[in-house]
């Protein structure tokens, strides 16, 4: 509830922002969208480090490219581009034609994922409650693909579930491709798997309209669930399209007791996103309340496993997952 009421307090800051008013045309467009990234977005000072990246800089070079005659579209693409500088998921342009993004976190890495594979590891007979599918597979292991945290978990669902598969041996909680959701599912399910309170990571909110200006760094805390727990070891399976919430939830599972991550490194987004609008009435979300790890370390650009693992395209035609597999040796 603690850490809710702050996630309020964190987005309520922004909604009673008097923004400047700007003209509706292709640079008042322009002009707005550079200053309310520029007031509010939570990640210019870390990525000036990562990678050089000057704000002003990067005004002065698209601002040559707005000019009084140019369409919807073309507005859209060098308004796209100068957001894309940005190098972050979080970050859209929503219109009614076009949907602007950076999705580099993962287009530019293997996918370490296939549905073909997958089928032959949950077969045909798998339980499905609370967006979770989940099975016991012939080595007596369990195995659980967690696709999305968009919808609500259900407690009596997890302890239907940790109770289906208490006889394994093992655990293995797949998370590739889950693009994130709900921070509050991410975090029920994560409960299931700590016996203790744990110091998960950080957050902070923006205090002004500098770079720097944030207040200090507030505890997330990971309670244990009052539901059923597991007590076993556990595998946790990720790729680069591991984003967001299902970022947190890989950042809770680091910190829990018995886990091992196996994969790639994860996706990142380790901003709370707001919503603005321009003055054309296109809507822009951005990253505005930074997340930390527990070593009070950015995840924004991902998490990194503890075993690194690609999926070999030797093992494709054999119907084997290199990831699964790897997983299920390091359990055995």
């Amino acid at each position: 509830m603690k850490k809710l009421l702050y996630i309020m307090l964190c987005l309520s800051l922004f909604s009673c922002v008097d923004e400047e008013e700007y003209s509706d045309n292709s640079s008042g467009n322009f002009e707005a969208l550079w200053k309310i990234m520029d007031e509010h977005y939570c990640f210019f000072d870390y990525k000036a480090k990562e990678y050089g990246l000057d704000w002003n800089e990067v005004h002065e070079r698209y601002r040559r490219q707005v000019d009084a005659d140019m369409g919807e579209a073309q507005l859209f693409e060098v308004l796209t581009n100068m957001l894309s500088e940005l190098r972050d998921g979080h970050v859209n342009i929503f219109t009614t034609f076009n949907t602007g993004r950076e999705w580099s976190w993962k287009e530019d890495y293997p996918s370490n994922f296939s549905d073909s594979l997958q089928r032959v590891y949950l077969g045909t007979d798998y339980r499905m409650a609370s967006g979770l599918k989940y099975r016991i597979m012939d080595d007596n292991i369990g195995y659980v693909y967690v696709g999305s945290f968009s919808g609500a978990m259900s407690g009596s669902s997890l302890d239907d579930m940790i109770s289906y598969l208490a006889p394994c041996n093992g655990l293995i909680i797949d998370v590739r491709n889950n693009g994130g959701g709900q921070i509050t599912s991410a975090e029920e399910l994560a409960a299931r798997f700590t016996n203790d309170e744990l110091l998960v990571g950080y957050m902070q909110h923006k205090t002004g309209k500098g770079h720097s200006d944030f207040s200090k760094m507030e505890e997330q805390k990971l309670k244990p669930s009052k539901g059923i727990r597991w007590q076993k070891r556990v595998v946790v399976l990720t790729n680069r399209s591991v984003y967001s919430a299902a970022n947190e939830f890989v950042k809770y599972m680091r910190c829990c007791p018995n886990v091992t991550v196996v994969g790639d490194k994860t996706g990142g987004g380790a901003g709370m996103p707001f919503s603005s609008e321009l003055p054309n009435g296109w809507s822009i979300r951005f990253s505005a309340c930074p997340m930390y790890d527990r070593n009070r370390q950015p995840t924004e650009f991902g998490i990194e496993p503890d075993i690194y693992v690609n999926m070999e395209s030797s093992d494709f035609p054999k119907g084997l997952d290199t990831i699964i597999e790897t997983a299920r040796a390091t359990l055995k």
